[in-house]
């Protein structure tokens, strides 16, 4: 079994902090969706939330396939 890895230098270290910022992130724009009036601005924050969206899922499946999670 390999020797763990110095945090800092350990992926999971830097995956679980980017991803609990991305899912903030992400929660915050389709918060806000609704509070905003202009469509324009409406749309914009559905894609940011889309893209962050997308992000997280590039992170979960780093987190499947990476070798240091099996």
């Amino acid at each position: 079994m390999p020797e763990p890895q110095d945090h800092k230098s350990d992926p999971r270290h830097h995956t679980v902090k980017l991803k609990a910022m991305l899912e903030e992130a992400c929660r915050h724009a389709r918060e806000d969706i609704a509070k905003i009036e202009d469509p324009k601005g409406q749309a914009l924050f559905e894609v940011t939330a889309e893209v962050l969206g997308g992000l997280l899922n590039a992170y979960n499946d780093y987190e499947l396939r990476a070798p240091a999670w099996h």
